[in-house]
């Protein structure tokens, strides 16, 4: 909860190439496509903030582990299409929107039903894992495998980390902590939306 309410402060110091997590060289090797793999979500503020309210929304819910597994098989096939050359067309702009949308989901007093968020967790893999499939494009099959691998694996891990440590340390005051890390996913979507929109 802390690291997501400390976030906003990142924002203008995150790298114009934000989507190279390899100081945009190419991955070339088995290592170099894990290790991108698993730098691509951190390094760019809005999947890492997705990603951490994808988990406290999924939180309280039964199945709080399967549910970000929609958005992580969607996010590979979002970067398959990348690198086959598949256009989607406003991607960085829906990501920004796909950010804004889970922001105002905490801020909810009523959540959406498994369904409906597992929808628009696999909805919104599309765009990021497009997104994510900027900085491997032209790579080779060994690069390439791995940083799916580290893509998958650090997507995952944050989602659930995040869910776990909110069932563990449940808030004194669940509500305001939920509206809290909604308002902060919220104004970054609409600070990468007004970016987008501007560029």
């Amino acid at each position: 909860m802390r690291a997501l309410l400390a976030l906003p402060t990142l924002f203008f110091a995150m790298p114009a190439f934000a989507h190279h997590a390899m100081d945009g060289q190419l991955p070339n090797s088995l290592a170099a496509g894990f290790l991108s793999g698993l730098g691509h979500p951190i390094i760019g503020l809005d999947h890492l903030v997705f990603l951490l309210a994808a988990g406290l929304l999924a939180a309280p819910r039964q199945r709080f582990l399967l549910l970000p597994l929609a958005f992580i098989l969607a996010s590979l096939a979002g970067t398959l299409l990348h690198i086959q050359g598949i256009d989607l067309p406003g991607g960085e702009i829906a990501v920004a929107l796909s950010v804004l949308a889970l922001g105002l989901l905490l801020l909810r007093a009523v959540p959406l039903g498994d369904a409906g968020f597992a929808a628009l967790l696999a909805v919104a893999g599309l765009f990021h894992g497009y997104a994510f499939g900027e900085s491997i494009v032209g790579a080779e099959t060994t690069p390439l495998l791995s940083y799916l691998v580290g893509l998958a694996l650090i997507q995952f891990a944050l989602c659930a980390g995040a869910a776990l440590v909110w069932r563990k340390f449940d808030p004194a005051q669940p509500l305001l902590a939920r509206r809290l890390a909604g308002a902060v996913a919220g104004l970054t979507g609409i600070a990468f939306l007004a970016l987008n929109l501007a560029g």
